[in-house]
Parts: C-alpha cells; structure tokens; sequence
C-alpha cells in the first residue's frame, strides 16, 4: 500500500455538542477511499478516548451534513458493521464499502487490521 500524506485538521474553538460532531466530522471526511477506522479511534483523535459511543451518535446525525461525511467508513474495533442498521436499507453500507473496493464478509471488513485507517498515525495535529 502506497505511503498516504499527512493531513492536518482545520482550527476550530468547540462549542458544546455541535463543536464536538464538527470536530468527529473533520476527521471522518479524511479516511480516505478503500480504508476503513472505528469509532475508537475517532474518539481518540479528537480528545475524547473513551467518546466512542459519541462518535457512534455523531454518524448516526450525519445523513444530511454538508459537506458528505462518508459514515460507512467508520466500523467497531473488530471492523464489524455494527452502524448499519442507521442506513436505508440497511445493505447500503455494505455495498458502500464495496463500491471502494472493501471486502465484507458476514458483516465484517476482510483484512481490517490492513485497511484500518488510525487518525493517530496519520493526522498531524
């Protein structure tokens, strides 16, 4: 897999809850196409470690965000599909990561450890 840039997230001052998705939204918006990351990690990204079940909220309130958060990007820790009963029909985050080239099988990524995106590693913050 080649070497991604670095990406750096845009300045923002958080206010409340509406700061804390726009800040969950900027790093979704950076896993790029073909990768995958969890809520975890996100969390971890933007402050808040233990904040996973937050950026599950987050996902499930961006259906009409502009601009697009790519939500089905974001797994569990074991890269399974656990948002996709937030999608209409529930198949579409499936057949979204396939769109990119992401393999799922029974509901979970195939090579997830190789496909997952760590904000962590990647962003410079």
């Amino acid at each position: 897999m080649k070497e991604e840039k670095k990406n750096s997230l845009p300045e923002r001052t958080p206010s409340v809850q509406a700061g804390i998705y726009d800040a969950i939204y900027d790093v979704v918006r950076l896993v790029p196409k073909g990768r995958v990351t969890s809520y975890g990690a996100v969390a971890a990204a933007i402050g808040a470690a233990s904040g996973a079940r937050l950026v599950g909220y987050a996902m499930n309130l961006c259906a009409n965000v502009k601009p697009k958060v790519p939500a089905h990007r974001v797994l569990n820790r074991n890269g399974l599909l656990t948002g996709k009963h937030h999608f209409s029909p529930p198949e579409k985050m499936q057949q979204l990561l396939e769109k990119e080239g992401i393999k799922v099988k029974d509901d979970k990524v195939v090579d997830f450890e190789k496909l997952f995106w760590d904000p962590m590693k990647e962003l410079t913050m």
